[in-house]
C-alpha cells in the first residue's frame, strides 16, 4: 500500500516535471515567434523606408529634369538664331524631334517586350480604326511646333514662357466642351488670374506701347494655346478610349504621323534649300541641344505624370519661368522689370490654384 502511494507520488512528480518542461518549451517557442514577428516588422519598416527614399529621389530627379528642360527650351530656340534668323531649316529640326521621340518610344517598348513579352496591349500591330485617329493631333502639333519658332520674332524668351501658360485656359475650356468635364469655381478664378498675370508681365513702362509683345505675338500665342489645348484634349480622349493600351505604342503611332507631316512640311517649305544646301545645313551644337531638349521634354512630362504628381509640374513650370528670365538677363540682356516679376508671381499662383481646383473636383 505504501509502495503504491510512493509510486503514485513519483508519477505525479514526473508528470509535473514534464508539464513544466512543456510550458518552458511553449514559452521558448512563443518568445521565438514574437521575436520573429518583431524582426519581420523591422524588416518591413526598413523596406518601406527604402521605397519611400527611392520614390523621393526619383521624384526629385524628374522634377529637376523637367524644370531644366522647360526653362531651357525657349532659351535654346532664341540662342540657335544667328543675326536674328534661323540658318537651319526649322522643318528639318521638327522632323528630327519627332524621329527622336519615336526612337525613344521604340527603345522603351523593346525593354518591355524583353521583360514581359509581346502582348495584346503592347504590340505595335493594330487596326485601321485605332490608327486613323492619330493624324489629327499630329497635324495640330506640327502647326503649333512650327509657330513656336516664328513667335520669337515678336516675343523674347521670358515673355514666351509667360504666354505659353495661356494653353491652361484653352485646355480647361476645351475639356469642358469636348470631354464634358466640369471645372471648379477655383479653376475659373485661376483662369482670370492667369490672364491678368500674363498681361501684367507684358506691361512696358519704357515705351509708347503699353505691352511689350505686339499684337502679332499675342495672336500667335493664342493660336498656339488653342492648338496645344485641342491636341492635348484630343490625345487624352484617344488614350482613355483604350486605357489598357501601352502608352509607348500610342506615342509611337502619334510620332510616326508627326514624322510624316513634318516630311510633307519639308517638301512644301524647304525642299530647295534642303536639296541645295543639305538636310543639316546651318546646324550648330546649340541646334542639336535644342532638338534633344524638345524630345526629352515630352518624355519628362509623361514621367512626371507616372512617377510624381501634377503639383510637381506646377512647381516646375513656375520655377522655369523665373529661371528663363534670370538666364535671359545674362545671355540676351533682358530687363527684369517689376511688372514682369509681379506678373510671374500672379501666373505661378494661378497655376497652383488651377492644380488645387483639379484635385478638389
Amino acid at each position: 500500500m505504501e509502495y503504491r502511494k510512493i509510486r503514485d507520488e513519483g508519477d505525479d512528480r514526473e508528470t509535473g516535471i514534464q508539464d513544466v518542461e512543456s510550458l518552458r518549451e511553449k514559452s521558448v517557442l512563443l518568445s521565438g515567434a514574437v521575436l520573429d514577428n518583431r524582426l519581420a516588422s523591422v524588416g518591413e519598416t526598413k523596406t518601406d523606408s527604402h521605397r519611400a527614399k527611392a520614390k523621393w529621389k526619383l521624384k526629385s530627379v524628374v522634377t529637376l529634369a523637367l524644370t531644366i528642360l522647360t526653362s531651357s527650351q525657349a532659351i535654346l530656340i532664341v540662342w540657335s538664331k544667328r543675326a536674328g534668323k534661323y540658318e537651319y531649316s526649322v522643318t528639318t529640326a521638327n522632323f528630327l524631334v519627332e524621329t527622336l521621340k519615336c526612337a525613344i518610344s521604340l527603345v522603351a517598348l523593346a525593354r518591355i517586350w524583353k521583360k514581359e513579352g509581346v502582348t495584346e496591349d503592347n504590340r505595335l500591330s493594330t487596326t485601321l480604326d485605332e490608327v486613323i485617329v492619330y493624324p489629327i493631333p499630329a497635324a495640330l502639333y506640327l502647326v503649333k511646333n512650327l509657330l513656336q519658332y516664328y513667335i520669337f520674332a515678336y516675343v523674347d524668351a521670358p515673355g514666351y514662357q509667360i504666354l505659353k501658360n495661356l494653353n491652361i485656359i484653352s485646355t480647361g475650356v476645351l475639356y469642358r466642351i469636348i470631354l464634358k468635364k466640369r471645372l471648379s469655381e477655383i479653376q475659373w478664378a485661376a483662369f482670370i488670374l492667369l490672364t491678368a498675370g500674363c498681361t501684367t508681365a507684358q506691361l512696358n513702362s519704357n515705351s509708347d506701347r503699353v505691352l511689350q509683345t505686339p499684337f502679332q505675338g499675342w495672336v500667335m500665342a493664342i493660336v498656339m494655346a488653342l492648338l496645344s489645348g485641342f491636341a492635348g484634349v484630343y490625345t487624352e480622349a484617344i488614350i482613355k478610349k483604350r486605357p489598357s493600351r501601352n502608352i509607348n505604342v500610342q506615342n509611337f503611332w502619334l510620332y510616326i504621323f508627326g514624322m510624316g507631316f513634318n516630311a510633307i512640311a519639308i517638301l512644301v517649305q524647304d525642299f530647295d534649300a534642303v536639296m541645295n544646301k543639305g538636310f543639316l545645313h546651318g546646324y550648330s551644337p546649340i541646334t542639336v541641344l535644342m532638338i534633344f531638349n524638345h524630345a526629352l521634354s515630352g518624355i519628362a512630362v509623361s514621367m512626371v505624370m507616372k512617377y510624381a504628381d501634377n503639383i510637381v509640374k506646377v512647381y516646375s513650370t513656375s520655377v522655369a519661368m523665373l529661371l528663363t528670365a534670370v538666364v535671359s538677363v545674362y545671355l540676351f540682356g533682358f530687363h527684369l522689370s517689376l511688372a514682369f516679376f509681379l506678373g510671374t508671381t500672379v501666373v505661378s499662383v494661378a497655376i497652383y490654384l488651377h492644380s488645387a481646383g483639379k484635385m478638389q473636383r
